[in-house]
Parts: structure tokens; C-alpha cells; sequence
């Protein structure tokens, strides 16, 4: 028998990590002494260690090595568990390369600019969410204002007539491309609390779940359309492509305040 401190050192394991195994059931000392506790280990059980470190290496936790290790496990088992463990790493694999890949695209971009980017762009999920929308075509870009002004106050008078609650900041969802400046179509946009009925005017329905590319405009609003083209640009450098309406979120916005606006515009993308 060999005692713990001497297995440890004998196999490169820590007598912590030992220890752990002891408790998880996945290598169980071959006695204890009654009287000090001390745990004893047979260099027969070197194998097992060897096999538990190598399924470690290989990404599985240790609930799953401790299936694995279990005598009704068949091949046909532990390969669809291997298969699985290879599909996850080669995600996280594709992940990387992406991280690589957006990275890279920020270092051209302050090599080009030299100086940090203005805006900083982010890929993330929008959550579901029930709205009221008034649908609207604008003439010419100039008239946006006057149109969508008129929208969001048709669209909050009916919202609160039914006695329901706006349950964050309105946004415009724009379904003509961004370089469109003519005829315009567009939603003017109240999340919501509650299911309302609706009218040949004001829609309710359920805008879904999305993944958008997303930049925060702080500052004057006027120039919050630069905010736009940093999208674009990062789309381009970094393999996405546009698939869906963008939104323009009114986080802070005061017609007496527009020079200290903050707007987040959202594109919706994915992978070209």
C-alpha cells in the first residue's frame, strides 16, 4: 500500500485533488486508516487515475467521467458522449474564431483611425416582447418628425385609454433599408404590459426574439446616425450580413435636450 502523499507526488495529483476524488466516489483509497484517517492507494489503481485525468483532458466534468467509469456503459454510449464533447469544443472552437476574427477588425480599425473607435459595437439577443405599433410610410426623410410624432402620440393615447402600461422606452422599427430616404416604411413602437385587442391603426402583437448588432449614440441627437454607419462598417469587416428591419431605441430622449440624447440602434444580423 502506498500512503496518500506518496501517490500523490507518484502520479502528479495533488492529495487535495485526491481527496476530491475520494468524496465523488471516482477513486476510493484501497483502505483508511480507523484510527488517523490517513488514506492508503495500491499501484494498481494508477490505471483508473491515469483514465480519470485522461477523459479530464478531454472536457468531461466529473459527474459525466464517473458515468463513464461505470461498469453498464456501453461503446455505443461512451462514443455518442464523445461525439457530443467533440460538437462542444468545436463550438467553442468557432466561438474563439470569431473573438479572433472581431479582434482583428478593431485593430485595422485603430490602426486606421488612430485613435479608439467612437462606438463600440455588440452581437446580442433582444428578448420577445409584446408592443403596440402604429405603421406608418414617411414621404421624404425630412418629414420623419412630423410623422412619427404624430404615430407615438396615437400609439400612447391608445395604450393608455385601455388602461395598460408602457413597459420601457419606445423605438422606431425601420423596415426600408438605412440609405432609403423616400417613402419610408416604419413602426413606431410602445412596448407593453398586457395584451390589448387592437385596431385597424394601432397593432398589438408580439415583436420576436432577435439577434441584432447593437451601438449606444450618447450626446447630441443629431448625430446619432453616425451611430449607422459604424454598424455597417462592422458588419462588413467582421462576415455578418443584415436579414431583418433595424430599430433606433429612444433611451433618453427630451425634445428641450436633444444635445444630451442617448439612442441605441440595433441592426438585426447573423452570419453571412
Amino acid at each position: 500500500m502506498i500512503k496518500i502523499g506518496n501517490f500523490a507526488r507518484l502520479s502528479q495529483v495533488s492529495v487535495v485533488t485526491l481527496r476530491y476524488y475520494d468524496e465523488m466516489d471516482l477513486l476510493k483509497p484501497v483502505r483508511v486508516d480507523t484510527f488517523t484517517g490517513y488514506r492508503f492507494y495500491s499501484a494498481d489503481q494508477l490505471p483508473r487515475l491515469n483514465r480519470i485525468l485522461a477523459l479530464k483532458d478531454l472536457g468531461f466534468s466529473l459527474e459525466q467521467i464517473k458515468l463513464i467509469l461505470a461498469d453498464g456503459l456501453t461503446s455505443e454510449q461512451l462514443r455518442g458522449m464523445l461525439t457530443m464533447q467533440r460538437n462542444e469544443v468545436e463550438k467553442r472552437l468557432a466561438d474563439e474564431g470569431e473573438r479572433l476574427r472581431r479582434i482583428e477588425a478593431r485593430l485595422r480599425q485603430i490602426e486606421l483611425e488612430d485613435k479608439m473607435p467612437k462606438y463600440d459595437v455588440v452581437i446580442k439577443s433582444t428578448p420577445a416582447m409584446l408592443v403596440a405599433s402604429r405603421r406608418v410610410t414617411i414621404p421624404t426623410n425630412d418629414q420623419v418628425p412630423q410623422y412619427l410624432d404624430i404615430a407615438y402620440m396615437e400609439v400612447y393615447s391608445y395604450v393608455h385609454q385601455q388602461g395598460a402600461k408602457d413597459t420601457g422606452p419606445c423605438f422606431t422599427l425601420w423596415h426600408s433599408p438605412s440609405d432609403v430616404y423616400e417613402n419610408e416604411d416604419v413602426e413606431a413602437i410602445v412596448p407593453i404590459d398586457r395584451q390589448l385587442q387592437g385596431t385597424d391603426r394601432v397593432q398589438v402583437y408580439e415583436l420576436p426574439s432577435t439577434q441584432v448588432a447593437a451601438v449606444v449614440h450618447q450626446g447630441n441627437f443629431e448625430d446619432f446616425t453616425q451611430g449607422h454607419a459604424a454598424i455597417l462598417e462592422w458588419i462588413d469587416a467582421n462576415g455578418y450580413q443584415i436579414v431583418g428591419p433595424y430599430r433606433e431605441i429612444y433611451i433618453k430622449h427630451h425634445k428641450d435636450e436633444l444635445s444630451n440624447s442617448t439612442t441605441e440602434v440595433q441592426f438585426t444580423v447573423e452570419k453571412a
